[in-house]
């Protein structure tokens, strides 16, 4: 439904975007992650139709934004990080006006604009002035205008920026609902554990080169070369503490409190398996070995450490 392909965007001797490949399936919700200025916002923007690339090609639905925008623009709905309103219009006067626009009958726009607000959870506010919404309930009636026109897919730069833990909250329930509807959504956000419960694959994006793509599972396979081991004991801190010391897959190991300790380690799953058999044959007093998952901050530090 989206793919990029050697995409690039140029500014003078400035790369904002550096050869950008992107293949995204119907129906996936795929987070783009990435630190202000990596280039989140300038691929969105071309995807949108709304600036054109130095070289390269992006498709919506097999259709060339930049030759075919009229007909992807039909396809897309658009949420930018930063947006406008009509400040003198009422919710739904938005709403109307918005849907006039996509050429939607009076007929329709009664029809469906209901339905948005619903599904905005707004509906109690569809007669309220939009300069008096709260910046949640603004972010939530920009996202009902960009499904206004029914689009199969959904560009949403940092929708929840700015927002309250409610109003994320919120927020990610509707992408939720939406994601049920089968829609494809595109979503860039800073809130990093929310996109890997919303989402079901991720790029992490940096200085304008796509670092890594997949799903999170598989991108922390893939980094999980050396693991992280937290085990807990009931006595024999020091002991311990030497004794797998000499294993030479067990690195930079460091004592915590209340008698936990944890190392990186480097050995396969077999081999810690062996190493604690081992330490229990040694009386070694554990309560507990576990490896710690990193999570989808951790994998992003690590992607992106020393990238320059």
């Amino acid at each position: 439904m989206i793919e990029t392909v050697n995409l690039t965007k140029k500014y003078g001797s400035f790369t904002a975007l550096d050869d950008l490949n992107l293949s995204i399936a119907e129906g996936t919700v795929y987070g783009f992650v990435g630190q202000n200025g990596a280039g989140k916002s300038t691929t969105f923007q071309i995807l949108a139709t709304l600036m054109s690339p130095t070289y390269g090609t992006a498709y919506i639905n097999g259709l060339d934004v930049t030759k075919e925008s009229a007909k992807v623009r039909r396809f897309i709905g658009y949420m930018p990080d930063f947006f406008g309103v009509y400040d003198q219009f009422k919710a739904e006067e938005y709403l109307n006006f918005y849907g006039a626009s996509y050429g939607l009958t009076a007929y329709e726009r009664a029809e469906v604009i209901p339905q948005l607000l619903e599904l905005v959870n707004l509906s109690h506010k569809r007669d309220s002035y939009v300069d008096l919404l709260s910046r949640g309930m603004k972010q939530r009636l920009c996202l009902a205008r960009s499904l206004i026109h029914d689009p199969k897919v959904l560009i949403l730069d940092e929708p929840a920026s700015g927002l309250d833990p409610r109003a994320r909250v919120e927020m990610r329930e509707i992408l939720k609902e939406l994601k049920t509807m089968g829609k494809t959504i595109i979503i860039s956000s800073h809130i990093l554990p929310e996109l890997s419960e919303m989402c079901d694959e991720i790029g992490v994006i940096d200085n304008g080169k796509l670092m890594a793509t997949g799903s999170v599972s598989q991108i922390q396979m893939e980094l999980q070369q050396q693991k992280v081991i937290t085990m807990t004991v009931s006595s024999d801190v020091e002991r311990t503490v030497r004794f797998f010391e000499d294993d030479p897959d067990v690195i930079n190991i460091h004592v915590l409190e209340n008698g936990t300790i944890q190392f990186g380690y480097r050995g396969s799953d077999d081999s810690q398996q062996m190493l604690i058999k081992k330490a229990v044959l040694a009386d070694i007093p554990l309560l507990s070995f576990k490896p710690i998952e990193k999570n989808l901050e951790d994998v992003f530090m690590e992607i992106t450490k020393g990238v320059e």
